[in-house]
């Protein structure tokens, strides 16, 4: 166990982090996403909510501020409706760190798979919300 890095953040996890380069992405996936399918870096978080490790990450993970939007989550699919929750729920946890981010933008759900396809990594979680999936796109980290 490491100081200052939260009990959530897998050994994997960190590994990710650490290698992620500026402009790459990671989706915090819901447990109904299909990972491995869209990708071969996946990384199991089990059980754990995405608010939860959207607050254990942000402190160790800088937003790209060159992207109008570095953060993306799955739009509805034309009659569904979406829960306005999850998202407040998963801002609570993104303002803590970084309280000026841009709206999360809303992708279409197969434009959603395909960034998936992309992404540096996938990370499944035990998130049972509907359309809880996130994507994040890494920045520069500034120096101290």
């Amino acid at each position: 166990m490491l100081k200052g890095i939260s009990p959530l953040i897998s050994p994997a996890l960190l590994s990710v982090l650490a290698r992620m380069g500026h402009g790459d992405e990671i989706i915090l996936a819901d447990a109904h996403f299909p990972g491995e399918t869209f990708n071969k870096n996946v990384i199991r978080a089990d059980g754990l909510k995405i608010s939860d490790l959207l607050a254990a990450i942000l402190p160790l993970f800088e937003l790209d501020a060159y992207v109008a939007h570095p953060l993306a989550m799955m739009a509805a699919v034309p009659g569904d409706s979406l829960d306005p929750s999850v998202e407040s729920g998963y801002l609570k946890s993104i303002l803590l760190t970084n309280p000026s981010v841009a709206a999360i933008e809303r992708v279409e759900r197969f434009a959603f798979y395909e960034r998936a396809k992309n992404a540096f990594a996938v990370v499944m979680t035990g998130e049972t919300a509907k359309y809880g999936n996130i994507i994040l796109k890494k920045g520069v980290t500034p120096i101290l």
